[in-house]
């Protein structure tokens, strides 16, 4: 195999190419004076500059901030002014749909959007090209000669959590020491595959599936081009094609979430078998939970490959398990990794025994400790016994295994009673003709909330109301059938398929004047 690279669509840069790039965009930002503790904000999909501009970021010892390009202009301008960035580097369609959010204080660098990312979104040629008057990103960082050094470590990136609630944080740490350089490395690398056992980095050939604004992405990406394994940029998720690029360019590594499985799952038999699948060595997935069926048929598909782990933000992964750990523990996400603390906490903050189902709170106390910029008092409130709480409810069984019953703010308290909308979206995927579904509370004037399931249906599938209730009331208790059941075509989601709940919930809400 040749020198590691990045490839996206037609287009392939070594990664020593894209690396020397970086360096000199590093100059470029230090002669505007950023460096250590500023921020640069990315307001990229996966392509080549998004690489150039995280790394010339950390080589003067700023942040990178990957901005959600869903995010409406005030959202934007929101995270530009909270996160104080010194530059932001964008595409030049998303430029066109922002241009009146960006501070005018701020240097900007814009990049003309690729042929393969303007087909997948359906863009028009003219939204591609840099618009009148605009800087040129690879014009300007091509004047400054590389900078000669960087900081011993980078700080990385520093990510802005969802906002359910009120305005995202940006999740920020500092730059860590040597020890805990290389204590996050031995985490990263287990989890995420990139180490020893499965070869050295130029043999492995990975696809990046999701956009690297999210946590997880963007910790995969970037730390793949870090240690010089081949990265391959896919511009939007789409099944067949994922299955195509493992074929052809014999992929070792894959990093994903339980909605690509399913939407891999539901191709037809004959596509499945047109592609040979097995260069495959590590599929790591997170970010939802995935259901015990998905899961099992993946396992069967592809082999003992997939492996899983969960953490957050703040806290990084926490737990992980194989394959073979997962078909000894169904439902499991993982065992804590070397280093990592997990405990569950009732409602008064004690440990909870094996079993029993709370609140759960984990840390790598190994690694360097974060803040939410500028909200300390948010920080203060996601420590519970010395551990970070991220709104997951869940329980440890005898041998240590995490199991996730759902989010806390998804928990739906009906009538005094607690109800997990992720055990009956688990069931409503196993029912012939449903495509994808949300299960959540919405007001109920006798119980306080009542559920609401909105399904997504196959073609042809022709379901009704009272088939969705039928299958269920077979299934789970008769009080987490929901009361009401909805279909759409199209459910809203982010683009790495992660369905926006808060978006079919708020409506519901809003009608009955109340807050959520």
């Amino acid at each position: 195999m040749g020198a590691a690279a990045v490839r996206s669509g037609k287009r392939v840069a070594e990664i020593s190419g894209l690396a020397e790039r970086a360096a000199r965009a590093a100059s470029g930002f230090a002669s505007l004076g950023i460096g250590a503790g500023d921020v640069v904000a990315v307001y990229l999909r996966n392509d080549f500059p998004f690489f150039e501009a995280s790394a010339a970021a950390g080589l003067v010892g700023a942040y990178s901030t990957p901005v959600n390009w869903h995010n409406s202009p005030d959202e934007a301008r929101y995270i530009f002014e909270n996160s104080g960035a010194k530059a932001i580097v964008i595409h030049a369609d998303l430029w066109r749909g922002i241009e009146k959010a960006l501070p005018k204080n701020v240097p900007v660098f814009v990049v003309e959007t690729p042929a393969e990312i303007v087909s997948a979104y359906g863009l028009s040629a003219e939204a591609a090209k840099l618009p009148a008057g605009t800087q040129d990103w690879g014009q300007w960082l091509a004047q400054f000669p590389p900078i000669t050094a960087g900081p011993a470590e980078a700080p990385g990136s520093m990510i802005y959590t969802s906002g359910t609630t009120g305005h995202p944080k940006g999740v920020r740490r500092a730059a860590p020491t040597a020890e805990q350089a290389a204590a996050w490395g031995q985490v990263v690398g287990t989890v995420m595959g990139f180490s020893p056992e499965y070869g050295e980095p130029q043999n492995m050939v990975t696809v990046v599936t999701g956009p690297m604004y999210h946590s997880a992405p963007n910790a995969y990406g970037l730390f793949a081009f870090r240690v010089g394994a081949n990265v391959i940029l896919q511009p939007r998720f789409d099944p067949e094609e994922l299955l195509q690029m493992i074929d052809t360019y014999k992929v070792t590594h894959l990093h994903m979430v339980p909605t690509m499985f399913v939407r891999l799952l539901k191709l037809p038999d004959e596509v499945k078998k047109k592609y040979d699948l097995s260069s495959l060595r590590f599929v790591v997935h997170a970010a939802a939970p995935c259901p015990v069926h998905v899961k099992q048929a993946m396992i069967a598909w592809w082999g003992p490959v997939i492996n899983e782990y969960y953490g957050g933000t703040e806290t990084g992964a926490v737990v992980f398990c194989n394959s073979e750990q997962y078909l000894k523990h169904p439902g499991t996400v993982g065992k804590a990794v070397q280093g990592a603390k997990v405990m569950v906490l009732g409602e008064n903050g004690e440990e909870l025994a094996a079993g029993a189902t709370g609140e759960i709170v984990c840390r790598i106390p190994a690694i360097p400790d974060f803040t939410y910029h500028g909200d300390d008092e948010k920080r203060r409130k996601a420590e519970k016994a010395g551990l970070i709480a991220l709104g997951d409810i869940g329980y440890l069984d005898e041998d240590g295994f995490l199991y996730l019953c759902d989010r806390a703010k998804d928990m739906v308290i009906s009538g005094g009673v607690n109800i997990y909308p992720a055990e009956i979206e688990a069931e409503l995927h196993k029912m012939p003709g449903v495509g994808d579904c949300a299960v959540f509370g919405i007001p109920d004037e006798e119980f306080g909330e009542s559920l609401c399931a909105v399904v997504q249906q196959q073609p042809g599938a022709g379901l009704s109301e009272a088939d969705v209730k039928a299958f269920l009331r077979e299934r789970v208790a008769g009080y987490k059938v929901p009361k009401r059941v909805e279909f759409q075509n199209d459910l809203p989601r982010e683009d790495s398929g992660k369905i926006f709940k808060r978006k079919l919930r708020e409506p519901y809400w809003q009608q009955a004047g109340r807050q959520i």
